[in-house]
């Protein structure tokens, strides 16, 4: 808790403050950014979460998955289909 004179804050307001200005920042970045880029981070993000869907599909009759979290869909979602074979080889030899 800031005990500052005549202000009481506790932490998690200060955290709610700053998430909501980085969430400002980045809905005012979106607006700016062109919609041609916007289109093909979303067709590369479905592209990408279905070759996550079909690898973890085929992989579990040979034991192979990918866990799908916030990374790996991130990864899957930004590259599209590179950032899946991204994954796999990064399972492969990492793992």
């Amino acid at each position: 808790m800031f005990n500052l004179p005549g202000l009481n804050w506790d932490v998690s307001v200060v955290i709610a403050f700053f998430f909501g200005i980085i969430l400002i920042y980045l809905i005012g970045r979106l607006f700016l950014m062109p919609i041609k880029l916007i289109i093909r981070l979303i067709y590369n993000a479905i592209i990408g979460g279905i070759m996550l869907w079909i690898v973890n599909f085929i992989g579990a009759y040979f034991s192979f998955t990918i866990a799908i979290n916030p990374v790996t869909a991130l990864v899957a979602g930004i590259l599209g289909i590179p950032g899946v074979i991204l994954l796999i080889l990064f399972k492969i030899f990492v793992a």
